[in-house]
Order: structure tokens, then sequence, then C-alpha cells
């Protein structure tokens, strides 16, 4: 499962959902569902934008994580 860590970049750089959807020029509701992990999808264009807004990279946002349901049905 890939884990969006936006809102740890986003405490790191002091920026608020407000100021960075300025930036980025996508929603507050778009941006609440990346930041809260809800997203099916990003654009990379969209992450292009959070990365230089954030001055960061992809992989500074984006976490791959072990689903532990998998594993579960696996066994």
């Amino acid at each position: 499962m890939i884990v969006i860590n936006l809102d740890v970049m986003m405490a790191k750089r002091k920026m608020g959902l407000t100021e960075l959807a300025g930036k980025v020029g996508i929603t507050l509701a778009n941006l609440s569902i990346l930041k809260n992990n809800k997203a099916k999808a990003v654009r990379l264009e969209t992450l292009d934008a959070i990365c230089k807004a954030l001055e960061c990279q992809p992989g500074d946002i984006l976490e791959y994580v072990e689903d532990e349901t998998e594993e579960t049905e696996e066994s």
C-alpha cells in the first residue's frame, strides 16, 4: 500500500493546507483527500507541483508499506 506523508512534509516546512493549495493550484478538498490518505490516485503533474512547493522529492511524500490484510490472506 502506498502511504502519502504529505502532513509530515507540510509540518517540516511549516506550511498549512491553504497556503499549499494556493501554491499547487488545487482545491483544499482535493489536497485534504491527499493529506488524509483517501486518494486512489495522484497525477504526476500534481505531485510535481507539491514537490516544487515543499522543496522535496517524491520519496519524501510517498512511502510503500506492506498491507497487513494481504499478508493474512496469503497465509
